[in-house]
């Protein structure tokens, strides 16, 4: 191949091709119309003489030379942007950057609000983008330049990314206003539920694979005991509607029950058993550790979830607000 034939925006051409598998979003990515898309695939085939790329139903698939060729080029691409990125400078006030970011609805609803606000102010032609994508594949798309921010629990990231920890969290349980077998057992807003009691109650679990075992049932087992799972659902607040709409229970993390109390007629309570505590973290390149563009938007992201809002005034829900929940 005669490599000083090559221009450079092939390559990001190709690295979009291999992210998106279609190339309409491939060119969405890179800024190219399908036309300009195809056409520089095309070139990129003459020049590798591989068709690099076959059509499977509604999806390009990769051949076996361009499955060879992702990690080099995407390497190779990596390290230019992080040659021109590391000095280039960066005014919130003027800059016109795109932010993909990656969290689930809790993370989602409990910081978009707070850190639209203070991008809306400090850099109003910034523009965010927040996706929900399964944990084991956050990394990933972080190499490959699909997302520049994660935000989750405690995972165990490679040695390339960089973490910061954000704050703690935890589970608690909810019903709704006035739930009446909670009520006829003298259980009140902020009390501990009882095992039994909370076994005959149904619930609804926040689950993202319609798995029905959530972190509280190995130690239910322990005890002899089983809650009935009646729903499923894949975001908590979901979780939280359709508790406020029956006569379910629901778990859903302490920094979410914050934010919803007061919004939807729902109680609080503590579960059964100790939750354990989540370190909510966040993620990204370590070669883009010194961006000014990714470190601004890290503190403001940290900012904004700095100061959460008190639950309540109420005596019984403040034991939540220091952290005895338990789950």
């Amino acid at each position: 191949m005669n490599f000083s034939a090559l221009d450079l925006n092939l390559l990001r051409v190709f690295d979009a091709m291999m992210a998106e598998l279609s190339t309409v979003r491939a060119g969405e990515r890179v800024g190219l119309s399908q036309p300009a898309v195809s056409s520089a695939l095309g070139r990129l085939r003459a020049l590798l003489d591989d068709e690099l790329f076959v059509r499977e139903g509604n999806q390009m698939m990769p051949t076996a030379r361009a499955l060879e060729l992702r990690e080099p080029i995407r390497q190779a691409l990596a390290g230019m942007e992080e040659a021109l990125a590391t000095n280039a400078a960066f005014d919130p006030a003027t800059s016109t950057r795109s932010f993909t970011l990656i969290g689930s609805d809790y993370f989602s609803s409990l910081l978009m609000p707070p850190l639209a606000a203070r991008v809306a102010k400090a850099a109003p032609s910034i523009t965010l983008h927040m996706i929900d994508h399964a944990s084991s594949e956050v990394f990933e798309m972080l190499r490959d330049g699909r997302a520049d921010i994660v935000i989750d629990r405690s995972l165990e990231p490679p040695e390339w990314i960089m973490s910061r920890k954000l704050f703690q969290s935890w589970l608690v349980c909810i019903a709704k206003r006035g739930h009446p077998l909670l009520a006829s057992h003298g259980v009140s807003p902020g009390d501990t539920i009882p095992a039994d009691v909370f076994c005959a109650v149904p619930h609804v679990l926040r689950s993202a694979d319609g798995s029905r075992m959530g972190t509280i049932d190995p130690s239910l087992a322990r005890l002899g005991l089983a809650r009935r799972v009646m729903v499923t659902v894949p975001h908590f607040h979901a979780v939280a509607l359709a508790v406020e709409a029956s006569e379910m229970l629901g778990s859903i993390p302490v920094h979410f029950a914050r934010m919803l109390t007061g919004r939807l007629m729902l109680d609080v309570f503590m579960p059964p058993m100790e939750s354990p505590k989540m370190d909510v973290t966040m993620y990204w390149l370590r070669r883009f550790d010194r961006d000014p563009g990714s470190v601004w938007l890290r503190d403001q992201i940290a900012g904004a979830l700095a100061a959460p809002k008190p639950i309540s005034t109420e005596p019984a829900h403040k034991r939540i607000e220091s952290g005895s929940a338990r789950a």
